[in-house]
């Protein structure tokens, strides 16, 4: 199986190149906007259980009254209108990502070959020093085979 960005360059021109690098450099965003909102569910889930082990807390130390009201208040309340914090994230795959994603492939598929990283690509054959250890085009072909 070959690595990313280890077959010859193909035939792209400069701006489509730049168009193509602009949009991996969103959907890049996109991907950490993901993992944000993956932290933000993690988050949101452990502040329940933390929240859960002070209302026992409380009542252990004789404050029932203020632990029913924290537990009825807010253990398993909705961070959002109707939803907890993996809905929102179900949400966002759903309708934003999941989209995203599609199209950006889409757009590589008709003006690049389905190529990835053609702009990164190109940095790489114009920075690194041919014929120097560690500057090589590509992996051995052991690495590519393992694969």
């Amino acid at each position: 199986m070959a690595v990313s960005g280890s077959e010859e360059p193909v035939h792209v021109d400069a701006a489509t190149v730049d168009a193509l690098g602009k949009l991996s450099a969103a959907l890049e965003s996109v991907e950490r906007a993901r993992g944000h909102l993956y932290g933000f569910h993690q988050l949101c889930g452990k502040a329940d259980f933390e929240l859960g082990e002070a209302v026992d807390a409380l009542r252990e130390a004789g404050h029932d009254e203020m632990a029913a009201t924290l537990e009825e208040e807010l253990v398993g309340r909705n961070v959002l209108d109707g939803r907890w914090s993996f809905q929102i994230v179900e949400e966002y795959d759903d309708t934003y990502w999941s989209a995203f994603r599609r199209l950006e492939q889409d757009a590589r598929d008709r003006l690049a070959g389905g190529r990835r990283h053609l702009y990164e690509a190109e940095l790489k054959a114009e920075r690194r020093t041919a014929g120097r250890r560690h500057h090589e085009s590509r992996p051995p072909e052991s690495a590519v085979d393992s694969e």
